[in-house]
């Protein structure tokens, strides 16, 4: 919160107070398989249905066809060593339907290309390969621990 003060509002002047909404939304991947046109967001607890619309109409000129939320309860958990109970907070999660004509797919943001997992085999296969070399080295030695030899 901001420690300045403002001047008090007087008839006629310009209003010199800016609100802004403690509202904050966050895509997530969806659990469950959903239709393309359904988005899924963790919102803040605070946002009704109609304030999520409004936000993704107004700031992301998204049109919006339908918005259900629920409320998910969050997990509880008790301490190994003390025994006390601890709760997650509690997160509102928000299904938007996009119209029929709009599809939706969770962006990937780190693609695996199959030039990299041929680049892993290889230096699984090599690291076997050494491994391998250090036990044959060691065969001859069996009282010798494995980390003594050069």
């Amino acid at each position: 919160m901001s420690t300045r003060w403002y001047p008090i509002y007087q008839k006629g002047n310009p209003q010199l107070r800016v609100f802004l909404p403690n509202f904050w939304m966050k895509l997530i991947r969806p659990v469950h398989e959903q239709p393309k046109n359904v988005v899924q967001f963790s919102c803040s607890l605070e946002m009704t249905k109609y304030d999520v619309q409004n936000y993704l109409e107004k700031i992301y000129n998204i049109p919006v066809k339908e918005v259900r939320t629920r409320i998910e309860s969050g997990k509880t958990t008790q301490d190994p060593n003390f025994g006390y109970i601890k709760k997650a907070d509690d997160v509102k999660i928000a299904y938007v339907t996009l119209p029929r004509d709009m599809t939706f797919e969770f962006p990937d943001i780190f693609p695996k290309e199959k030039k990299d997992k041929i680049k892993d085999e290889k230096s699984l296969d090599e690291a076997k390969k050494n491994y391998k070399k250090f036990l044959d080295r060691n065969k001859s030695r069996p009282s010798v621990p494995g980390w003594y030899s050069i």
